[in-house]
């Protein structure tokens, strides 16, 4: 449960540059109040690329830099804490995983290597998060497939230059069979994209797919087996929202402790009173219990451990509770101006809404736990 020296020195060197390049007045506040339609900047993106981050769990021999999860979670950290808004959880990770060992790598890796690519997952169709019961349907059409179907909460897919849609080949929702997944390019014909605000100013866009044709090459794994790409993309963005979220639960509490030592009342620091020490202490356990989590499942996932997908809804489901408590106790603790967007207190609350649904929310993790566990 410790780093490596190599894991050290990846963590001392994305800090700094999360901190300067990534600050919440730089990116978040910069590209929301100017009303960008992509939510984030790209020249970031390529800032990312020459960092070597974008490639950070694509193979070496494929132009990458051959890491981990637990690498990809440091990075993660730290893109919560600042609350930097990137592509990279949906692109560097969650795609590149499902890519990974498929046709389509070739196709769509250097583009993600050099910062020049974004890719999206479309997976949802219901209310909440429930992979089982995709109905968007991929009927065969001469040498390939006809999708027709809806997506929605598709983080960055009005960006994207490529959007991997899991839709039904076989089989009636409910099952995990008979699924596979498709990389469907940028303005195919019969995909509408509507690009929708999320509460913290992210992206994510609602897709109607009418008789969209893709030819057999657009399968990334096997027909009928999507499933296993698709669980390889779901347990590292799991993974991965864990890390943000303990990121965005450690950067609301840096804040708010900081707060506690200036903010005075009464001719006394509020820090100094016990009852916020009892509920600092509290929170300052709890995130290092969600840090524990997240970074044993990233271990797991690494090492190819039967037991990692238990662990990523375990780091899921705590995370997301942890980061709630956080940006909870920080308003709080901030009093009335924790209610203002002047200060960033609050934009740490409304990433917390929306990351912890992503994937799945606490209740569908905890669901998770139990099934896995055998209760």
């Amino acid at each position: 449960m410790t780093l490596t020296d190599d894991q050290r020195m990846l963590q001392d060197s994305v800090t700094p540059f999360m901190t300067e390049e990534g600050a919440v007045k730089a990116q978040l506040r910069h590209w929301r109040d100017s009303g960008c339609k992509d939510g984030f900047g790209h020249a970031l993106w390529k800032q990312f690329a020459e960092l070597g981050l974008t490639g950070i769990l694509i193979p070496e021999d494929q132009g990458g830099a051959g890491l981990g999860m637990v690498e990809a979670g440091l990075v993660l950290e730290e893109v919560g804490r600042n609350l930097t808004p990137s592509p990279f959880l949906t692109t560097a990770v969650v795609a590149v995983r499902a890519l990974d060992g498929s046709a389509q790598a070739a196709r769509w890796f250097p583009g993600i290597v050099a910062g020049q690519t974004v890719a999206a997952l479309a997976i949802d169709e219901v209310r909440h998060h429930d992979p089982a019961r995709i109905a968007c349907e991929a009927k065969r059409s001469g040498n390939g497939f006809s999708l027709s179907g809806v997506k929605q909460f598709v983080v960055q897919g009005a960006s994207a230059d490529v959007i991997l849609v899991a839709a039904r080949t076989a089989g009636s929702p409910g099952e995990a069979q008979g699924l596979t997944l498709f990389a469907v390019e940028r303005g195919a014909k019969g995909m509408a994209v509507e690009n929708v605000a999320l509460a913290d100013s992210s992206r994510a866009a609602r897709l109607t797919l009418d008789h969209v044709e893709v030819d057999a090459d657009a399968v990334v794994g096997e027909v009928d087996g999507g499933w296993a790409p698709l669980s390889r993309a779901l347990n590292a963005g799991r993974a991965g929202a864990a890390s943000e979220l303990v990121g965005v639960a450690a950067g609301a509490a840096a804040m708010t402790f900081d707060y506690l030592k200036q903010r005075k009342q009464f001719g006394r620091l509020i820090g100094e009173f016990q009852a916020l020490q009892h509920r600092a202490a509290h929170l300052y356990g709890e995130i290092e219990i969600a840090r524990a989590a997240t970074l044993k499942a990233a271990q797991l996932l690494d090492g190819g451990d039967e037991r990692a997908e238990l662990m990523v809804s375990v780091a899921k489901a705590k995370a997301a509770r942890v980061s709630a408590l956080s940006v909870q106790e920080g308003v709080q603790m901030h009093g009335g101006i924790g209610m203002t967007d002047e200060h960033d207190i609050g934009l740490y609350m409304k990433r917390e809404a929306v990351l912890a649904e992503l994937f799945g929310g606490p209740r569908f993790h905890a669901n998770e736990v139990a099934r896995l566990s055998g209760y």
